[in-house]
């Protein structure tokens, strides 16, 4: 069988209409993602308890130390705190980890939805399958084979950016106040791992609200924690989990039966626990699959049998023979 250059065409259109179909159709979409990665198997994290936070920001001190980072002083703030204290709002290229609240009507009862007021932490949740990987295009972005800790190279970094627009829970960010740009994200204090260590925001929580230790072992503090009965006395580990330090005790919260960072984006080596929604917190709501699963399925699909030259050398033809149209109507009217 003979194929004409009508019938390839014809033919090369069709396939780019099916492709763009595939992605832009959320069902079919599905057909094309490629597998989802794996958690390591000796994976660390951490657990983030909103209803143990007191909100005193001593984890955000301790980061600032560790890593070496510069107070932040918003210009509104400056006069009222005559520059005394950090009052960083968000997370920036100074600010690597950051307290929130969250406050409704009068904020008179901690952890309550209505006229209640509950604290959230927010820094890196160290993905198991990173978009910030995914699209970085000269792997600045790394994750750690063992740990599962996502980590920053400056010196591999082209400060293109798009660790910033990847990343669904904004967390890596520019610092423009480099005078040759930086990207700027928590590292669960990597450095500090190295020397055995633990973070130091967990370091220095004196509640146990941020712990680290095993993934596995941190949901199983997790399941304890939603099994047991609100008001009931509990004994919270602080630091690291199974560590000897003197734990926190207090009544078991009320806590929303939900872990945020099971499932979101494919998976999170941080979890959150809190008393109110998480969206009332301001954690983003993303779906469970990972946005590099879609993202790199759809590109390997596009590549497969040639089909991105192929539908530039459609565009590439329908130009010219359009434009030579043109030129020849134009030929005929003079």
């Amino acid at each position: 069988m003979t194929l004409d250059r009508r019938q390839f065409l014809k033919g090369a259109a069709f396939s780019g209409a099916a492709g763009a179909a595939t992605v832009a159709t959320g069902g079919e979409a599905a057909a094309v993602m490629r597998p989802p990665l794996d958690m390591p198997e000796k994976a660390i994290g951490m657990l983030y308890d909103s209803a143990l936070c007191i909100g005193c920001k001593a984890c955000v001190d301790a980061c600032k130390s560790a890593n070496g980072m510069p107070a932040e002083i918003p210009s509104t703030l400056a006069a009222w705190n005559e520059n005394t204290w950090d009052t960083g709002e968000s997370l920036s290229g100074k600010t690597l980890n950051v307290i929130k609240v969250f406050r409704s009507g009068t904020a008179k009862q901690k952890d309550a939805e209505d006229n209640g007021y509950a604290f959230v932490k927010r820094h890196c949740l160290h993905c198991v399958d990173p978009s910030c990987i995914s699209v970085c295009p000269v792997t600045a972005m790394q994750k750690d084979p063992e740990t599962g800790v996502v980590t920053h190279d400056p010196d591999r970094c082209i400060g293109c950016r798009y660790c910033v627009y990847g990343c669904p829970f904004g967390v890596p960010q520019f610092d423009v106040s480099d005078p040759y740009g930086r990207i700027q994200k928590c590292q669960f204090c990597n450095h500090l791992l190295k020397e055995g260590k633990i973070p130091a925001c967990c370091d220095v929580c004196p509640t146990g609200a941020s712990l680290f230790g095993p993934v596995v072992e941190l949901q199983g503090e997790i399941d304890r924690r939603l099994a047991a009965e609100p008001g009931t006395n509990f004994v919270f580990p602080r630091g690291e989990i199974g560590s000897d330090r003197p734990p926190h005790e207090q009544a078991v919260p009320r806590y929303k039966k939900a872990v945020y960072g099971l499932t979101e984006a494919g998976g999170t080596q941080v979890r959150y626990l809190a008393g109110v929604p998480f969206t009332s917190l301001g954690l983003p709501a993303v779906g469970d699959i990972s946005y590099a699963r879609l993202a790199e399925g759809v590109q390997h699909t596009v590549y497969k049998w040639m089909l991105a030259p192929i539908i530039g050398l459609v565009g590439l033809v329908f130009l010219v023979r359009r434009n030579a149209a043109d030129k020849s109507g134009s030929e005929d009217q003079a």
